[in-house]
């Protein structure tokens, strides 16, 4: 199905791009206006854009239905900082119900049951029972458009990260097993980082991957191996040679009973293959794939 954006209704497109571009982190941020009065409110629309200088940016879109501007966007306009506090699934129900368009004049820390902590560096408060929290200068307010749903960007500079030991290893490095963080999707839709959903990826960042385009054509043609088992494959840096001291007993009873079938015998050395590499083991899959050889 094909989609032109200008012949859909600004509801519709949002729906649309909402259940695509996802998850995306929650910015629940608490701002300050210039009489003193507090707001608490989350937006997906937010992401890490730069380390050096420390820059984070989200957005308070202009509402779809009658074009009106959020609370949070007209306290950064008036004081311009923030306290970005991290979401995790600990407080996921509190934060939705803090995105309730309560009036101005209505603290959305009592409504939602949070605790005000002062900050260090910024006049907002922090969230206190949030694990992490971003004391942030914005920098700039930089509106996408006047009508409803143009988004209007807050970029803003990380001054100081307030982080709960709870969440840390034995390096003082945040411990992603430790925080469960939330991300929206489209609707009323979330999902929960956990053990369950965690995995990883190795990332070449001093060599380069020899590529699908260089694995040997019976591996790249495969009808066995998925896509991603051939990135796996094709991210080491050089091509893999048959290792003598390889031991495996399964390997070993594949070549024996299907020696006499070269064809079946393929097919069970890239199942094996499979298997290991959706374990993580690619050295040993590709011990797998080159007794073929």
């Amino acid at each position: 199905m094909l989609i032109n954006l200008k012949d859909l209704k600004p509801a519709d497109i949002q729906n649309y791009l909402q259940h695509a571009v996802a998850p995306r982190p929650i910015c629940f941020a608490s701002t300050i206006d210039k009489e003193g009065q507090v707001n608490l409110s989350p937006f997906s629309f937010f992401n890490l854009f730069s380390s050096n200088p420390p820059i984070v940016v989200f957005s308070p879109a202009r509402r779809v239905r009658d074009n009106t501007t959020k609370h949070t966007l007209q306290n950064v306009l008036e004081v311009p900082e923030v306290v970005i506090n991290i979401a995790d699934y600990d407080m996921v129900q509190q934060v939705s119900l803090s995105s309730c368009e309560y009036p101005k004049e209505v603290n959305e820390f009592t409504k939602a049951g949070f605790t005000e902590e002062k900050a260090n560096l910024v006049r907002p408060p922090m969230v206190k029972e949030s694990k992490i929290k971003l004391e942030c200068r914005v920098l700039e307010v930089k509106p996408l458009g006047t009508e409803g749903g143009a988004g209007n960007l807050v970029i803003c500079e990380v001054l100081c990260m307030h982080i709960d030991e709870s969440i840390l290893d034995e390096n003082n490095k945040i411990d992603q097993t430790k925080i469960h963080h939330i991300a929206r999707l489209g609707g009323d839709w979330y999902c929960k980082v956990d053990e369950h959903s965690l995995f990883k990826v190795a990332k070449p960042n001093t060599q380069l991957g020899i590529g699908v385009d260089s694995l040997p054509e019976d591996i790249r043609n495969s009808k066995i191996l998925t896509g991603n088992n051939l990135g796996q494959l094709a991210n080491v840096n050089e091509m893999p040679f048959i290792d003598p001291t390889f031991n495996d007993e399964r390997l070993k009873n594949i070549i024996q009973y299907y020696s006499i079938n070269p064809a079946e015998m393929d097919e069970e050395l890239h199942r094996y293959a499979k298997e290991l590499l959706d374990a993580g083991k690619v050295a040993e899959a590709w011990q797998v794939l080159l007794a073929d050889d």
